[in-house]
């Protein structure tokens, strides 16, 4: 294996401007960053084993670009690398659960935020944070779900937990274009259900409307600013990747005992709203949280996605991208323009 590894590395020069690109960078770079989170992470007296993993495929999140542009509010130390999903090869491990060769994904956790992330050859990650890729999903399919995927499952979860069905009416995705919603469509379609999207990109309505969304709102003709504490309660449930006024909007909108899977703060971090839907109309607010969701869950959520829940034709919702085009595709996803998921060629 050579000593070196390409990444796309970023960090600050002696001034505090920000420096960030695909270079490489020496192994050491990796096993010391690896070493000194672990150590951070430990009990006295206790080694946390570690997995080395071959990186093949990544994938570009909301997260991972204002990662790569140095967002103080995801990036805790510099240097950092990008990426908050991976999947590749074990080339080595300290734990008898992974052996070299095995493929294996690992999403969320602090990948790509406290710790060195997937834009990058190598990985060298705890090894509670790996999972074996399930066999019946390739790479590709893996970082098309990636961690967009991993948390519109859940967002279907919380709604059936919630006794959510097909049955109950029609459900509500917001920012219908996102990773997140994509998936979530794709799997409510899968299992159903009516769906009814928000959209701030009107040229996009169309293939919406071929992906099985029965109704598209304009997102600028939908915000509703006015004092109103109700309005008509049109959805049995409603997914929400945006925050702000979007979701109060939504939360005003749902009917009795719906439910709202919530994961989402693109549009704001406030939530300006009253109690009336939750006492009057009895509905819930499930807040959705993928990075530090506990292993035993993580688990099923992934067999469900690579089970019962598998996606046909997963793939098409990807765009292949290498990682020398990040820097492109970062400026375009900060400014709203990627639809569906990327996925990054290491």
């Amino acid at each position: 294996m050579s000593d070196q590894m390409r990444c796309y590395f970023v960090d600050k020069d002696d001034q505090g401007n920000l420096i960030a690109g695909v270079t490489s960078k020496p192994i050491s770079v990796l096993d010391d960053a690896a070493a000194a989170y672990c150590a951070a992470k430990s009990k006295p007296g206790e080694t946390i084993p570690r997995v080395r993993i071959r990186v093949q495929l990544s994938s570009l999140n909301f997260k991972d670009a204002m990662a790569a542009t140095g967002n103080p509010g995801i990036v805790r130390k510099f240097p950092h690398i990008p990426g908050i999903d991976s999947v590749g090869e074990v080339i080595a491990s300290d734990d008898a659960t992974f052996s070299v060769g095995d493929q294996v994904i690992v999403t969320g956790n602090d990948l790509g935020v406290g710790h060195f992330g997937g834009w990058a050859e190598f990985i060298d990650v705890p090894a509670s944070w790996v999972l074996p890729l399930p066999n019946t999903l390739s790479p590709t399919e893996a970082m098309t779900l990636g961690t967009a995927g991993f948390t519109a499952a859940q967002s279907v979860m919380a709604l059936l937990n919630h006794e959510v069905t097909p049955e109950s009416g029609t459900i509500l995705v917001t920012g219908a274009t996102g990773g997140v919603a994509s998936v979530s469509i794709e799997i409510l379609r899968k299992l159903g259900f009516k769906i009814a999207a928000v959209t701030g990109k009107k040229d996009h309505h169309q293939s919406l409307i071929d992906r099985g969304v029965s109704e598209v709102l304009n997102r600028s003709d939908f915000i509703d600013d006015s004092k109103r504490p109700l309005l008509s309660g049109k959805y049995a449930g409603a997914i929400d990747t945006v925050g702000g006024s979007m979701l109060a909007t939504v939360l005003k909108m749902i009917s009795y005992r719906g439910c709202v899977a919530a994961m989402g703060v693109t549009g704001g971090a406030e939530l300006n709203t009253t109690v009336h839907p939750f006492i009057l109309r009895g509905i819930t607010l499930a807040g959705i949280d993928s990075a530090m969701c506990p292993m035993p869950k993580r688990k099923i959520v992934w067999e469900k996605l690579s089970g019962d829940w598998k996606l046909d034709g997963l793939e098409s919702l990807a765009t292949l991208a290498s990682l020398d085009q990040m820097p492109a595709w970062v400026e375009r996803i900060l400014a709203g323009g990627v639809s569906g998921r990327i996925v990054v060629e290491i």
